[in-house]
């Protein structure tokens, strides 16, 4: 029973990973739906704003009659209050399926345990924690933006291999093709992407998805003086975007002044602010003062770092990882490490 119940939150696993790009802020679900060892139902959390998993499941059992005899398998708790959509715990109850078995709680403060709770009163038998390492690592946008209260950040860097990050006076591309567009892929994956001042005069990026398919983040820049010339690409109004700064200054379409005191806890400032916002995830594509004041905050979750096939011998050192675990890909010609912060 232990490896069907683990098959089947395989299934929802791999259904729910679908909604990655489109139901942020909204954590990603699957849901199956099994009669005697037979998957008579199925789907995923779609898009933001609609229909959940458990109803789109439903949706797909052709003989309703079968769900009173049927287990309900989803990777997530089943929600229990009134959003943009109906509780799926009562779409569960009106249906009279007789087993729920999911992977992990929901630990949103407004819905812990009732889920559970209203399912069990009605009578339905409960099987929780099946795959649950598995499944919040799926969603772990979504747990670290509920049990942290800020979006799940990301660090990304390129260094070559005696370890400068840029040149001092010139701009260069360190990595190949191929992690260009694996870092355009990462973009559309995630809700916004931030750079600091000295990048964005220095490398005038646009922070969009151009070498990928998908939805471009929201742009995030901070410029504390307001002093970055209005014609650097991330000013074109072209994709929604935010800028720190102390100072005052009138918003336009799609680019909006933000302003924060600027002390000592400016990151913290900002991540409450994405927070307030349902941002779940962040890119940080700064330079190397900007990212180790992330680092040096222990406000981070993830770093990928590129190794590009280039000795610079003199430059602007790259960031130093703290000793945490750490993965090691080969895309193309470069050397790709990928650190957790695991606190």
């Amino acid at each position: 029973m232990a490896e069907s119940n683990e098959k089947y939150m395989y299934r929802c696993l791999e259904l729910a990973a679908n909604g990655l790009v489109s139901v942020a802020p909204n954590p990603m679900v699957g849901c199956v739906i099994v009669h005697k060892d037979k998957i008579i139902g199925e789907g995923y959390h779609r898009e933001y704003g609609k229909s959940h998993a458990e109803p789109n499941a439903v949706a797909t059992v052709k003989n309703k009659s079968l769900l009173k005899e049927a287990t309900l398998y989803v990777n997530l708790e089943p929600c229990s209050v009134f959003s943009k959509t109906p509780p799926c715990t009562d779409l569960i109850i009106k249906h009279e399926i007789p087993k729920v078995i999911f992977g992990s709680r929901d630990t949103n403060t407004s819905v812990e345990i009732q889920g559970v709770e209203k399912l069990r009163k009605a009578g339905a038998e409960i099987t929780e924690g099946i795959l649950e390492k598995q499944c919040r690592e799926l969603n772990k946008r979504f747990f670290t933006f509920q049990e942290k209260k800020r979006p799940y950040v990301i660090l990304k860097w390129a260094q070559t291999l005696d370890g400068f990050i840029a040149k001092k006076s010139e701009t260069s591309w360190i990595t190949s093709d191929l992690s260009k567009r694996l870092v355009h892929k990462w973009r559309s994956e995630e809700q916004s992407i931030m750079v600091g001042t000295n990048t964005a005069e220095v490398d005038n990026p646009q922070l969009n998805v151009r070498e990928w398919v998908g939805k471009n983040p929201t742009r995030i820049v901070i410029d504390k003086s307001l002093r970055l010339p209005e014609a650097l690409h991330l000013f074109d109004q072209s994709q929604q975007t935010l800028v720190f700064t102390e100072k005052k200054k009138t918003s336009k379409k799609n680019l909006e002044f933000v302003q924060i005191d600027f002390g000592k806890n400016n990151i913290h400032h900002i991540l409450d602010e994405l927070h307030q916002r349902e941002i779940i995830s962040l890119i940080v594509e700064g330079g190397t003062q900007l990212l180790n004041s992330f680092l040096n905050s222990n406000l981070w979750d993830e770093a990928r770092v590129f190794i590009g096939n280039k000795v610079y011998k003199e430059g602007v050192k790259a960031p130093e990882m703290p000793s945490v675990n750490c993965e090691k890909e080969t895309v193309g010609d470069d050397q790709l490490l990928i650190f957790r912060n695991e606190i």
